[in-house]
Formats: C-alpha cells, sequence, structure tokens
C-alpha cells in the first residue's frame, strides 16, 4: 500500500485526503503546523495526521522519509522549500501551486531528479491544460488557443457578485502578478486584471480578464505553434472594475496584507458555487479553418460521503487523478512531468477523474 503525505491540512488538503482515503488503496499522512486545522481531517483508517513544521527542513526531510510521494497543498511561498526536502528524501512531489516563478523553480529542481517532480496538479493550471493539449491535437496547424475558468457563487449577492471559494492568497497573486500569454507565436508577460471580455454560456453572460498562473507550462509548450493563447478568470459582470479600483486607485496591490484583511472580513465565504471551464480552440484541419470547444460547469456537491463545494471538487478531483496515475505507473516515474503530458482519455477514465463527466450526478447542485 503506498503511502502519501499530504501538506496542508485546509479544505483542499482535506478533501484530498477524504478522495483518497474512501478507495482504501492508499495510506495517508496529513501534516500541518496547525493542530487546530489538522482536528478537523475527517476521520478515516487510512488517514493519521502530524503537527510539523514545514520550515524546519531537517524534521521534514525525516517526515518525507520512506514516503512514495508528497503532495503540497500548502501556499505558495512553501512549495520551494517542501519540493526540496522531498528531494533530499527521495519520494515523488506533486503540488497545486499556480505561481509561475514557483513552478520554475521545482522544474530546476527536478532536471537531475529520479523521481516525478509534477507541479500544478489542480483545476487551473492543471486540468484546463490537459483540456486544452487534447483539443489543440486534433488540428493540423493551430490559431488560436483560449483558456477560460471561474468559481463563482451561484448566488452572487454583493457588488462584487462574488464570494471566497479558495485561498486568498492564490486569489490575489491571480489578480497582481504577471501573466504569461503567447501574442504572435511569441511568448510574452502581459498585465493582470486587463483585456476585459464578456461570454455567454447556458443563457448567463460573464466577464473574462487576465489573471495569472492558469496556463501552467502549456505556454512554453506550444510557443512557436500557436498564433495567440491566453487564460483569463471568469466572473460576473461588474467584478473586475471595482477590483482594478481597490488595486490600482486604492493602491492595494502594493498593500497585500492590508487586501487579504479587507476580503477575508468583507467577503463571506460560500460553499454554493459553481465552476464554469471554457476552452476555445481554433485552426486548420484538412484545408479548413475550424473551431473546437469544451464548455463544462460542474456544482458543489457530496463526494466521498463529504459535502464538498465545487472548487473542492474539481481542485482535488484534479490532484487525486494524477496521484492516482503516477501511483499504478501510467506517468512518468522521473524528472519534471507537465500536465499536458496526461492524456485526457486517462484523466476522465480515472476513478477520481470521473467528477468531470458533466453527466455524473455528484456534479449537480447539492440539495
Amino acid at each position: 500500500m503506498k503511502d502519501l503525505m499530504i501538506i496542508g491540512a485546509g479544505r483542499i488538503g482535506g478533501a484530498i485526503a477524504s478522495m483518497l482515503a474512501d478507495i482504501g488503496d492508499y495510506k495517508l499522512t496529513v501534516v500541518d503546523r496547525s493542530g487546530e486545522q489538522l482536528a478537523k481531517i475527517d476521520r478515516h483508517p487510512a488517514v493519521s495526521t502530524a503537527v510539523l513544521d514545514i520550515a524546519d527542513h531537517a524534521s521534514l526531510v525525516a517526515a518525507l522519509k520512506g514516503k512514495f510521494a508528497v503532495l503540497s497543498a500548502a501556499p505558495f511561498y512553501l512549495t520551494r522549500q517542501i519540493a526540496e526536502a522531498t528531494l533530499a528524501a527521495g519520494g515523488h512531489y506533486l503540488d497545486l501551486t499556480e505561481d509561475v516563478v514557483t513552478t520554475k523553480e521545482i522544474e530546476a529542481l527536478a532536471q537531475n531528479a529520479d523521481r516525478a517532480f509534477i507541479p500544478q496538479c489542480g483545476l487551473a493550471p492543471g486540468f484546463i491544460s490537459i483540456v486544452a493539449i487534447d483539443l489543440a491535437s486534433r488540428f493540423d496547424s493551430l490559431d488560436s488557443v483560449r483558456m477560460r475558468v471561474g468559481a463563482l457563487p451561484q448566488y452572487p449577492s454583493n457588488a462584487l457578485n462574488y464570494n471566497l471559494t479558495w485561498s486568498i492568497d492564490g486569489l490575489i497573486n491571480e489578480y497582481i502578478k504577471p501573466c504569461e500569454a503567447i501574442v504572435e507565436g511569441r511568448l510574452v508577460t502581459v498585465p493582470a486584471m486587463e483585456e476585459r471580455e464578456e461570454l455567454s454560456l447556458d443563457g448567463v453572460t460573464y466577464e473574462a480578464f487576465n489573471t495569472s498562473g492558469g496556463l501552467g507550462t502549456l505556454a512554453r509548450t506550444l510557443e512557436g505553434k500557436v498564433r495567440t493563447m491566453n487564460y483569463r478568470t471568469i466572473r460576473y459582470p461588474g467584478h473586475q472594475a471595482i477590483i482594478k479600483a481597490l488595486l490600482n486607485d486604492l493602491n492595494l496591490k502594493n498593500r497585500r496584507d492590508l487586501l487579504k484583511d479587507l476580503l477575508e472580513n468583507a467577503l463571506p465565504a460560500t460553499m454554493q458555487d459553481v465552476v464554469v471551464i471554457f476552452v476555445t480552440v481554433c485552426g486548420w484541419r484538412d484545408g479548413r479553418y475550424v473551431q473546437e470547444t469544451y464548455a463544462n460547469k460542474i456544482y458543489a456537491g457530496t463526494v466521498a460521503g463529504r459535502k464538498l463545494s465545487a472548487i473542492q471538487i474539481t481542485t482535488a478531483a484534479g490532484a487525486a487523478t494524477v496521484f492516482d496515475l503516477l501511483a499504478q505507473g501510467r506517468l512518468s516515474a522521473r524528472g519534471f512531468v507537465r500536465q499536458e503530458e496526461i492524456a485526457m482519455t486517462d484523466f476522465l477514465s480515472n476513478r477520481f477523474g470521473q467528477v468531470y463527466n458533466p453527466d455524473a450526478m455528484r456534479m449537480r447542485p447539492a440539495g
């Protein structure tokens, strides 16, 4: 029975532990520096918990010794030290980070590794890259790849049309850090919160704008092979204008602690959310200019006997699927592994990846 350590006992770490424990094939250890957070982890014979200070490198390496793999569900700024400890301990490494700089650091660490290092195992980055590369593979040559994802409240009730559904640190990162894109075939950096557009799905109008990290490594994979590629976050109309005022006019992009405190205490969290996924690829096939689109909505529901939000389901299922494929020997077991190297058919047929099936009952609105 393979042993996985999950670092971070937050909402996503706890959801991953519940999903993996439910099938009975793995032994799981969830660690966090907060005993209070660990107490919230659902009890299960396959799950143990331990208080651990991630900043203590020697203690972390010792805890990781003998583990088949580690999956980091910790904040992005802890990612590098977790990866370094995993390398020293000799296990496989997975994470959920959306941070561009951090991912490049992981890639550098993985160059001489004899175990797999697989970052960005979530929704966006993560599953979105698997969808995009699958669509792109159906063309003789590519023109554009447009990737759109949003985690939204089902019942918005404030001027921002938004509720907190996931990590505030991750949200702020998306809104203030530079974004990668391909413009006229070249990989470039573009500012976050710009290039607003509108789109419609199932009769609902949304806006979308540049945010950081969602492309993952796909931009480098497709550089020179596509004219235009970008990633934008989906929100309800009106959200971008208010956030830009906070970031720029009030200069909160340079006062991150104040921005975090404001969002954390002014925006209520919700479990009643929906994840919207919209990917469009245009290019040439058999001499014709054609378009293919993947569109999906995933709702909060019950998975592994536990009520989860849509962002918990999609992010945790993404990570659990990649880990499961690795444990089954269906992914490269050494070096740096990109999300776009994972076949979409393998992902969707996996017992965890099936939550992305639009016909699955678990994806219907809860209640």
